[in-house]
């Protein structure tokens, strides 16, 4: 008898190619396979037969397919592809032109279902470029047992028949017989949602397209109620610890704060006192403060470590608390460290920065306003004696050989980068649980944060540090770029900079086709030195150059030896040139809103009137009615929900950036959906933080399946 544990290769014969192409789908065992569910459906209600097939109308066939040959078109020589499908009623030919490529991908002897405009030459009736998919053998027979057909995501070596196939001999097997439900009955009842049984017939083998919609709506809950689950359980774990109590009057944080290069905005000051209160709770703060790229984070985390670096260990009136702070790279974690100096150096904290690249002090023993490096060995020996105040370095930060001595806080930059495992490494070194701060410049719809980040408290800060201008957008379609060239060219002969963001590394394979045609760093920097700037120095930047090399980028960038760098959408978190003003955006329609506005975010950093041209090839109407969102919205987060309403969840890389499923992040665009899993999971581990009236629950938690990573 089969078990849901069972790995496919034990229950199926598996080809090596189909066996990769399950793994890069993530399924390994029956139940992955099970839960792998259908991106639509077809309706088999609508079929003709071939001998019904009129010219000039649009049908959809179910038939074998022969006689598949490429071949060149005799009078324009373009690439065109045939071959012949054939039902119980009659043959018709299929005709590709300009895509020979489409009859290496159907097998030879195959059911498929075709789907097209019927035409006609020489009276002989033919498909023209139709779309033509593998099709369930089942349809291609008379007795259909139910007019909805799954179709499922393909990769290479993998068609949505096999799965389908597999599943229905799942079915035959009387698998479903052992499934129990995790989800406690009265939460589906409450909801009216099916059970798993029912679901997941649904699912696989619709009657009806309603019975479709359930399922999908039980599968988008049971995701986010499990990520919600284990959130609710962290918070409780983390709610139930010992932390430093931090006593700051408000009027000593001002001080700090009046400190500041700007004047701080109603909701900086608002952030700063969600900080103060829950660092006098007792129990260990976990917030997250989302705010867009120069709305001034780094100056309430400054104001959180001022908080804790000027107060003592309980019961002590000697010792220093510590403050860490994470950085993703290291360029960021060198910057962070050099504005950490400006708002310290008039008090006696001494501040050190680790990367993979080296270790720093400040103040240096001779040079009292600067830094100076020291070696890992000396570095360790401060920080674990408590004489470093403040820490700010990369992933060096959680190595084991890192031990701190009164470790109070602890701040993580562009915490979705980080895997939640790897925060939970620096939290639990220590007896006394250190206050958490987790910063985001990503806009993140209100139903994503309440998810991903359901064991943190929310903090947002919505607006611009006064005397800040407003950035300029443009929208610039290919007509109207020459004007764009020559206002970029008056504000470059100002001494401002220029980043070019450019969707590829490499210019794309000509031979390969469905090569993304979208400029590259590479081509699109020669091709702007030698037509349109030549007289100003040009640089790249990219995800595959070595560190050093694009460290060297970056400083030439900012010591303006470099005036334009074209870059890929690396430059997106926190690089700070205040002297770049200017940025172009190539290929926009390619990027997400949200990306969109960080790249853009890069170039508001001075008071400078900053300019965002936003280059796009796309002439269609909804990508330019997207774009208009990028002129019009007042911040990142109208733009977040926009692009999730407008997109739909499959391009918001879900499953690639965030570990959620398509349908989990169709959930997301439900808020109702999201506060009836949060309510429901938080109520479950109020009363039941072990779960051990909820066996199946608890099961499931610990299995890895549910565990959502940032990394």
């Amino acid at each position: 008898m089969m078990k849901l544990d069972d790995s496919l290769l034990s229950s199926f014969r598996i080809l090596p190619v189909q066996q990769k192409a399950l793994k890069k789908l993530g399924i390994t065992s029956i139940k992955d396979l099970l839960y792998h569910v259908p991106a639509r459906y077809g309706d088999t209600a609508q079929v003709q037969k071939i001998e019904t097939l009129t010219k000039g109308s649009v049908a959809v066939i179910f038939g074998n397919i022969s006689g598949l040959k490429t071949s060149k078109a005799f009078r324009k020589k373009i690439p065109m592809a045939e071959g012949v499908v054939e039902d119980d009623t009659g043959k018709i030919k299929i005709i590709w032109f300009h895509q020979a490529y489409l009859a290496k991908m159907i097998a030879e002897g195959s059911n498929v279902r075709v789907e097209g405009k019927v035409s006609e030459r020489n009276g002989q009736l033919y498909f023209s470029n139709p779309k033509v998919e593998s099709a369930p053998d089942l349809f291609t027979q008379t007795s259909r047992t139910h007019s909805l057909y799954p179709i499922y995501p393909e990769t290479r070596g993998l068609t949505s028949n096999w799965i389908y196939h597999k599943i229905q001999n799942l079915f035959v097997s009387k698998i479903l017989d052992e499934i129990v439900d995790p989800i406690p009955a009265e939460i589906l009842k409450k909801y009216s949602l099916p059970d798993l049984r029912t679901s997941l017939i649904y699912i696989h083998t619709p009657k009806k397209e309603e019975h479709a919609q359930m399922a999908r709506k039980r599968f988008a809950f049971e995701e986010i109620f499990f990520i919600q689950l284990e959130r609710q359980k962290v918070r409780h774990e983390f709610k139930e610890r010992n932390a430093f109590i931090i006593e700051k009057s408000e009027e000593e944080l001002e001080k700090f704060v009046k400190r500041f290069p700007f004047e701080a905005t109603a909701t900086q000051k608002r952030s700063i006192q969600h900080i103060l209160d829950d660092f006098h709770r007792g129990h260990p703060m976990s917030r997250l403060l989302e705010g867009d790229v120069g709305s001034g984070k780094t100056a309430i985390a400054a104001t959180a470590v001022y908080a804790i670096t000027t107060s003592k260990p309980k019961g002590q009136d000697f010792g220093t608390l510590q403050s860490a702070y994470m950085a993703p790279t290291e360029i960021l974690a060198q910057q962070h460290f050099e504005s950490f100096i400006k708002y310290f150096k008039h008090l006696p904290v001494n501040i050190a920065l680790i990367t993979g690249s080296g270790c720093r002090k400040f103040p240096s023993k001779l040079n009292p306003d600067g830094w100076t490096d020291i070696s890992r060995t000396q570095l360790l020996k401060w920080v674990a004696s408590g004489e470093i105040a403040v820490l700010i370095g990369t992933h060096a930060l959680i190595q084991k050989s890192v031990k701190f001595k009164h470790l109070a806080l602890v701040i993580v930059d562009e915490q979705h980068r980080f895997g939640t495992a790897q925060r939970q490494k620096l939290v639990n070194k220590h007896e006394i649980t250190p206050h958490l701060l987790s910063m985001t410049a990503t806009p993140i719809p209100r139903t994503l944060a309440l998810t991903l980040y359901g064991d943190l408290d929310l903090s947002l800060i919505d607006e611009m540090p006064i005397g800040r201008k407003k950035i300029i957008t443009e929208v610039v379609t290919p007509e109207r770029r020459g004007g764009a060239y020559e206002k970029i060219r008056l504000e470059l002969e100002a001494g401002r900079q220029l980043y070019v963001i450019c969707p590829r590394i490499d210019e794309p394979d000509p031979t390969k086709e469905l090569a993304v045609q979208a400029k590259s760093v590479k081509e699109e920097a020669k091709r702007l030195k030698k037509e349109i700037f030549p007289e100003y120095e040009i640089g790249i930047l990219h995800s595959k150059m070595r560190p050093v090399e694009k460290e060297k980028v970056m400083r030439d960038f900012e010591d303006k030896k470099i005036d334009i760098l074209v870059a890929t959408s690396v430059v997106e978190v926190g690089v700070n040139v205040e002297n770049a003003s200017l940025i172009v955006i190539e290929g926009a329609e390619r990027f997400g809103l949200a990306q969109l506005h960080q790249l853009r975010g890069r170039v508001i950093r001075s008071n400078h009137q900053a300019y965002c041209y936003v280059f796009t090839e796309s002439q269609g109407e909804k990508s330019r009615e997207r774009l208009k969102a990028l002129v019009t919205a007042k911040n990142g987060f109208e733009l977040a929900e926009f692009d999730l309403v407008q997109r739909g969840a499959g391009e918001l890389a879900g499953r690639k950036q965030w570990g959620i499923s398509d349908l989990g992040m169709e959930a997301i665009k439900n808020i109702k959906m999201v506060e009836a899993a949060r309510a429901e999971a938080i109520k479950l581990i109020a009363n039941d933080s072990e779960l051990s009236k909820f066996p199946l629950l608890k099961e499931r938690l610990e299995s890895s399946a549910t565990k959502i990573h940032f990394e």
